[in-house]
């Protein structure tokens, strides 16, 4: 009963148009396969010669016949098989997408060589015929086409018939991000192809989702500081794509529209990087994943684009700085409630970042297999703030599903003073978390309130550059246990490092001394 009534808790959030398509395409796969239905994987096209501005060079993820993705490396010595398995699917995934075709090492030779193969084997594919890795391998490949002047009939087939696939499979029953990359992927297929059937639908939900996911004050919705690098730099290659080649007359509306997104976006990656360059590793963010902020402003800035400063508000994130510390907390929803399968049960946590280092962090994220290092990595236990009774805040579950979340019922803001209470205990335990935190030049303070008694704990995950004695010497409080937990700044990569536990009844204050 438990398990149908968490379904349940999680399933209401859905949009009605969730709900159709996954039923919608549920039935039509069904009915698919009974008649042996197959995608054409090559249609007569035409393409044009587009000018784009060099972009920001991809990760280094290929080198000779070795694929390096996710910090999990494989070489491939007798071809590539593209559906390679023993990695898990975001493996397979990084593989098809092609970012490694915007290496500045990739020769114009070797990527065609690794295009062609890929085509060779088009009747073998799983994933990468799926609408998420069509999206992201289509704009690379018309980058990749389009810097090296490369005018291929096949290629050109093959990438028209991986649009048509798309076209038919958009990814509406997910929403979020997985839609938004549909969106910006046939925007270039309808400059590459100057198809209108591509333009249209790339304009409606471009028009729709960029107003839908881009909060006011300009952090991308699903609220995680990776992902809304990623979603800049796609929306930064758009205008790239628009400014540059002048195929549609529409009155310059819809460059004008994506550049005042993204200047939103900018001042908001501007404002939550810290002065290192750093990103806090709040909700799904992996180091080494999206092009860091700073790349991201300078393409900005060779676009020509105006940043528009952020003051962080709807996106729930707030950051103090002084002249020797900066801290980031997180006051607001885990995100948006029709897909919060990138959020952290981490309602009130926070990052410390003392002389342009950092001390207290996120514990991060190291994968996305569902399983015991997912569920923990979500957990309420492996952020900065108070866990109760042994439970999570939100009820996060099946590696990228939420069904009861924590509300911040009531914030209350002043200079150098933050209060917020959440409800994400009530319904189980009848217990509301008040946390404040009071900012001063050299001192922190943090005060937790909880309404009742209950077995609480606060935990406080340290940078494994951090030792006991520099724990010992910044924090206030005397009933504490000092154990040790794997910090995950990248996907598959994690150093051992400290975590301070403090348990406490009902009241706690926490002094931070810098």
């Amino acid at each position: 009963m438990k398990k149908f009534i968490r379904l349940f808790n999680t399933v209401k959030y859905l949009k009605p148009l969730q709900v159709y398509y996954r039923l919608y395409y549920f039935a039509r796969r069904r009915f698919r396969n009974l008649r042996g239905f197959h995608y054409p994987l090559a249609m007569a096209s035409t393409s044009v010669p587009l000018t784009l501005q060099p972009s920001v060079p991809s990760y280094t993820s290929l080198s000779d016949k070795t694929f390096s993705f996710l910090n999990l490396s494989h070489t491939f010595q007798n071809g590539i098989d593209w559906n390679f398995p023993a990695y898990g699917k975001l493996w397979t995934y990084n593989l098809t997408y092609f970012d490694f075709l915007q290496q500045e090492s990739v020769t114009k030779e070797e990527g065609l060589l690794l295009i062609n193969d890929f085509i060779r084997q088009a009747d073998t594919h799983k994933d990468a015929l799926e609408p998420f890795p069509i999206s992201l391998r289509g704009i690379n490949w018309v980058k990749f086409l389009t810097h090296h002047k490369i005018n291929d009939k096949k290629i050109d087939d093959s990438l028209y018939a991986q649009y048509n696939i798309l076209m038919d499979n958009l990814e509406y029953h997910l929403l979020g991000n997985h839609l938004l990359e549909n969106g910006f992927s046939l925007l270039f297929g309808a400059y590459y192809f100057q198809d209108d059937r591509l333009y249209a639908q790339a304009k409606k939900i471009l028009t729709a989702e960029l107003n839908e996911q881009i909060l006011e004050d300009g952090a991308h919705f699903e609220l995680s500081p990776m992902y809304h690098q990623i979603m800049l730099y796609r929306l930064l290659d758009c205008i790239n794509l628009v400014q540059n080649n002048k195929w549609i007359d529409d009155g310059g509306w819809l460059t004008e529209f994506l550049r005042t997104k993204a200047s939103k976006m900018l001042g908001w990656i501007e404002t939550i990087s810290y002065k290192n360059g750093d990103i806090p590793l709040f909700n799904d963010s992996a180091r080494s994943i999206a092009p860091l902020s700073e790349e991201l402003l300078e393409y900005a800035h060779n676009l020509k684009l105006f940043i528009q400063h952020s003051t962080l508000s709807e996106s729930g994130y707030r950051k103090i700085v002084k002249p020797h510390y900066e801290c980031i907390i997180d006051v607001g929803p885990i995100g948006p409630d029709y897909i919060p399968g990138h959020a952290h049960a981490d309602t009130f946590n926070f990052e410390l970042y003392i002389e342009n280092k950092p001390f207290i962090v996120d514990t991060g994220l190291s994968t996305y297999d569902i399983g015991e290092n997912r569920d923990y990595e979500r957990s309420t236990k492996a952020h900065n703030t108070v866990e109760i009774n042994g439970e999570n805040s939100s009820e996060v579950w099946g590696g990228f599903r939420v069904a009861d979340r924590a509300k911040v019922i009531e914030l209350v803001e002043n200079i150098d003073h933050i209060q917020a209470t959440h409800d994400g205990y009530k319904k189980k335990f009848g217990i509301l978390h008040t946390r404040s935190w009071k900012f001063e030049e050299n001192k922190i303070i943090i005060e937790d309130r909880l309404n009742k008694k209950c077995d609480a704990v606060f935990s406080l995950h340290f940078h494994p550059d951090i030792t006991e004695e520099d724990i010992l010497e910044k924090i206030q409080n005397s009933k504490f246990k000092i154990q040790n937990y794997n910090f995950s700044p990248e996907f598959n990569k994690t150093s051992e490092a400290l975590v301070l536990e403090i348990q406490f009844k009902k009241e706690l204050k926490v002094e931070i001394t810098l």
